[in-house]
């Protein structure tokens, strides 16, 4: 057997696990990343096995009809349903494990970026690393307004964490109550009045039919000039081109960002080089301690399948961990539109 590992960013594929373990399969991984869908079928077409981390790269039915030897993906974490087609997947009889994943990891990534936004970290390090000292004035968050974008699995631990900071929060999404966001001592208020009124806005939804797009021009246009905007979960909830256009013309006073509709980041684009923009390469969930969970599980799911009792399986009609609570509540709430 054949296993492609993708986009392994950090050539960390070969020693993170002990692939001895299964001496019949051999292991390539791929450090870099294929758009193009003839690209990666050539890539690919003589894999019999493939580990994908995460959604770097989508599988669709477009891609997977084109692989005949394909009998086995190994998918990282919960999210799969949009970039990996598995119906299709059940329909060419591939099977389809998974793992489960930190998310904490995400929350202290949307923190960095608050924070570095904020204390305007970028240019005072830039400053100390050319030999000059202080060069602006940061803010401080006591007495700012946090407004969260979904106030769920995400959404929940970063409004605890504004308030150890001493941050007023207030919250909007399609479903959300004043009785649910009362347990996280939370305003639910409208969602027009929650880009008026917060200093910074941070954004916790799925990508869904509903959620696409959720932050338009209208919401930008209705921040403060001194505000910022946060996007750790996906890039299709903000029209970029308007978020591009308000950067420039610093009609909002920045943006942290950690996730992009290409990826990774073309050279030429504008979140390289805008001077307000702190932008991390999609960082949110790679940790030590994911990294760890992905290979050691996929691995585990590996030697299961060889054995033919494949375990971890995900389909159509199951799309997560069957023993995963978590995953069960995301699923259901990406249904809903809501949260994560």
């Amino acid at each position: 057997m054949r296993l492609a590992v993708l986009d392994d960013y950090q050539g960390v594929a070969l020693d993170i696990v002990g692939w001895s373990r299964v001496p019949e399969v051999v292991v390539v991984p791929f450090r870099d990343h294929v758009h193009e869908e003839d690209q990666l079928v050539a890539r690919l077409v003589e894999f019999d096995a493939i580990m994908r981390i995460r959604e770097r790269t989508a599988l669709p039915r477009s891609v997977l009809e084109r692989l005949p030897r394909l009998k086995l993906i190994l998918a990282t974490g919960m999210r799969n349903a949009r970039s990996l087609d598995l119906q299709a997947a059940d329909d060419l009889g591939i099977t389809v494990c998974t793992t489960d994943a930190l998310h904490q990891t995400t929350v202290e990534v949307t923190w960095a970026l608050i924070l570095s936004l904020m204390r305007d970290l970028p240019r005072e390090t830039a400053s100390l690393r050319a030999g000059g000292w202080q060069v602006g004035l940061g803010r401080g968050l006591a007495g700012k307004t946090l407004g969260i974008v979904g106030l769920g699995n995400m959404g929940v631990p970063v409004a605890k964490i504004a308030k150890v900071f001493g941050m007023r929060v207030i919250a909007w999404s399609r479903n959300l109550t004043p009785e649910r966001t009362a347990p996280h001592d939370a305003e639910c208020v409208s969602k027009i009045e929650l880009f008026r009124q917060s200093d910074v806005v941070t954004i916790h939804l799925p990508h869904s039919d509903t959620t696409e797009g959720t932050v338009g021009a209208s919401e930008i246009a209705a921040m403060k000039k001194t505000a910022f905007l946060i996007n750790t979960a996906r890039p299709q909830l903000i029209d970029e081109a308007a978020l591009v256009s308000a950067l420039r013309e610093n009609r909002i006073a920045g943006a942290g960002l950690d996730v992009f509709g290409i990826e990774p980041l073309p050279a030429a684009h504008p979140f390289r080089t805008l001077p307000n923009v702190v932008a991390t390469p999609h960082i949110g969930f790679v940790t030590e301690e994911n990294l760890q969970t992905f290979f050691q599980v996929s691995l585990e799911n590996l030697s299961a399948y060889l054995l033919g009792e494949p375990i971890n399986r995900i389909s159509a009609t199951q799309p997560f961990l069957p023993q995963s609570q978590v995953a069960q509540q995301m699923h259901a709430q990406e249904l809903a539109g809501t949260e994560i």
